[in-house]
């Protein structure tokens, strides 16, 4: 094999396990946020890509197992008793062994919760699911840092069939005005808005959030058609 080709495949490998070590925070956060907003459907779509990549290790192991905690809770809503007892069940044993934190998660009350939830589904009907704490808080929507908004936002587009191309563009245009060292940008509080309420709430902040998009693209399209 060529030593160059080698070497090229190890800077490769290197790069993409430190871009793995970048987002795992992200999409960790994101997908607490958005189960902790009771999305418990959505959550695990901020994991599956991130998990799908990962090495067997406890990494891979703490998102197997968000995975089935949030699945279990989800069908517990929908009053899916055996489902919910196979993944509460299944999801104990792929956190069973970490320790009572993980990547800061705390899983004393989830593998708590789950066991609760295997002998009895239905105590859902009685009481609020445990939320996913990482580093000592419960997880928001509002207070994430503008990646996990980012991935959080796209999770959400997805589940309720929303214009992927107006978040992915008001994203795009959130991005840039913190990159100028904007320390707040209507598009970053716009998708906070629209993901964190519901009814003439989230309507009056899509419409807002378009508005401003429109804009933006307006003043971007006049500023290139002066050079051309």
């Amino acid at each position: 094999m060529d030593s160059n080709s080698t070497v090229d495949d190890e800077h490769g490998q290197t790069e993409r396990e430190s871009e793995l070590a970048e987002d795992f925070g992200a999409h960790l956060r994101a997908g607490a946020a958005i189960y902790n907003a009771g999305e418990f459907h959505a959550a695990h779509d901020a994991w599956e890509s991130v998990w799908l990549d990962l090495k067997d290790g406890p990494d891979r192991e703490l998102l197997n197992g968000l995975i089935q905690f949030t699945a279990a809770v989800y069908h517990a809503d929908q009053r899916n008793w055996a489902g919910t007892t196979g993944l509460a069940r299944s999801g104990q044993e792929y956190l069973s062994g970490l320790g009572s934190t993980h990547r800061a998660v705390s899983l004393d009350p989830l593998r708590g919760y789950l066991t609760a939830l295997e002998r009895d589904p239905a105590r859902i009907e009685r009481e609020p699911p445990v939320g996913i704490v990482v580093a000592g808080e419960r997880v928001r929507l509002g207070e994430l840092p503008f990646g996990a908004i980012a991935i959080a936002a796209r999770v959400l587009t997805e589940e309720h069939g929303g214009d992927r191309a107006l978040i992915d563009r008001a994203i795009e245009y959130g991005r840039a005005d913190l990159e100028a060292g904007q320390a707040t940008s209507p598009f970053v509080t716009l998708l906070v808005d629209i993901f964190r309420s519901d009814g003439v709430e989230r309507d009056t902040a899509r419409q807002r959030l378009s508005d401003h998009v429109r804009r933006r693209t307006t003043q971007e399209s006049d500023v290139k058609g002066l050079f051309e």
